[in-house]
């Protein structure tokens, strides 16, 4: 038997690497000879380059660079050198994770590290890029990227603007002169679960902002200054980007790189995909696991499980989903390809014991769910052989 092992990770818990051994662990314990093909997947956030570097046969490189508050942090991103392709992930240098809950401020942070890493990869030879959207702190619309990359941000007094998505409030100009022009001819793309607007009800800052700590007057003030920003930005970019869909992606990134670079923004899942050659792994597959920390109705909003269930749909191979919450709405995935969708806790737990045994869990999970297949594959080879017996064969 084949099984496809294509998870994206479990937050907080597993990385994708590490859930597709896990699988693999529970696989044969039941399957001791099945073959196991390992294809660790990510939708744009959270293992995105690792997913990538080791689909790609990269390196991972580590540069110096500032986090969402401006502190000085070493981010890794990852080097394919024979490809000039270096990918990214927003978050690693102006990551949520890197800022703790009482010093989170969206109205000061800034994506200036993320400018910083692509300097550091254009500097090494990149001139393609994937970069991944998720996990960010920010809601700057990328003007930290850009201020990196050589752009000055001026007030209507010609004077620097502070970093950060309040300070656009004030914004007048966007100079592009000294724009990096490495980072004008390279080729993006860009990788995002997400599809919001820059402004509006759907829009970055309302969407995602309360997340990042903003509350609902900080929520009005960011709304306002990014308002300003997407009028200079179509101005002196010469693109009108701010109704496109991925432009609210990471508090607004999505924008700056839609109106500034040679970009094209695409479902983070399926780069992964392509880039992982997913679809010609499932060839000759007889199951494909895959699963993330929740599922529910929102996975059909591109989240990594859908993408995989939609590459096997067109091989024709099941797909059984593991989750460590199986929430409302998940019922839909059924008409989506999705076989079975299996929770992976087994008994009452809190979170934190919940995420720390989540490997552990995986790996039951799986060999349940193939103990299962094996019952299913004994009835069935019994029936064939009572119907051989009925017609004396």
């Amino acid at each position: 038997m084949k099984f496809v092992l294509a998870p994206d990770s479990f937050k907080e818990s597993m990385s994708a690497a590490e859930a597709a051994a896990a699988l693999e662990r529970g696989i044969r314990s039941v399957f001791p000879t099945a073959e196991c093909v390992r294809v660790p997947m990510a939708d744009g956030g959270e293992g995105t380059v690792e997913a990538m570097v080791t689909a790609r046969g990269g390196e991972l490189v580590v540069a110096a660079v500032r986090d969402a508050r401006g502190r000085p942090v070493r981010a890794s991103y990852g080097y394919v050198a024979a490809e000039e392709l270096a990918i990214i992930e927003v978050a690693a240098a102006a990551g949520i994770h890197l800022v703790a809950a009482a010093d989170r401020d969206p109205r000061t942070a800034s994506t200036f590290g993320v400018g910083q890493l692509i300097t550091d990869a254009l500097d090494r030879g990149a001139r393609r890029f994937v970069v991944g959207l998720g996990g960010s702190m920010t809601n700057d619309g990328g003007a930290g990227m850009l201020h990196a990359l050589g752009a000055r941000l001026y007030d209507s007094d010609g004077h620097d603007l502070a970093d950060g998505g309040a300070a656009l409030a004030r914004l007048s100009t966007i100079d592009l002169e000294g724009f990096d022009p490495r980072a004008r001819s390279a080729a993006f793309e860009i990788a995002s679960d997400v599809a919001n607007p820059l402004l509006g009800p759907g829009g970055a800052t309302t969407v995602f902002g309360p997340q990042k700590g903003a509350d609902p007057q900080a929520v009005q003030e960011l709304e306002e200054a990014l308002t300003v920003f997407a009028r200079v930005l179509a101005a002196d970019s010469g693109r009108s980007v701010a109704d496109l869909p991925g432009a609210g992606a990471a508090g607004g990134l999505g924008a700056a790189f839609l109106a500034c670079f040679d970009a094209r923004m695409r479902r983070g899942v399926e780069v992964v995909m392509e880039a992982a050659l997913l679809e010609q792994r499932l060839s000759g597959a007889d199951f494909v696991f895959t699963g993330e920390g929740s599922i529910d109705g929102q996975t059909l909003q591109g989240k990594t499980p859908l993408g995989v269930a939609e590459a096997a749909a067109r091989g024709g191979v099941p797909v059984i989903a593991f989750a460590g919450r199986v929430g409302p709405g998940a019922e839909v995935l059924y008409d989506q390809g999705f076989t079975a969708l299996v929770p992976i806790v087994h008994e009452l737990s809190d979170l934190p014991h919940a995420l720390a045994d989540g490997p552990a869990n995986l790996e039951r999970a799986a060999a349940t769910v193939c103990r299962i297949l094996a019952l299913g594959l004994s009835a069935g080879a019994a029936r064939g052989a009572q119907a051989g017996w009925a017609t004396g064969a």
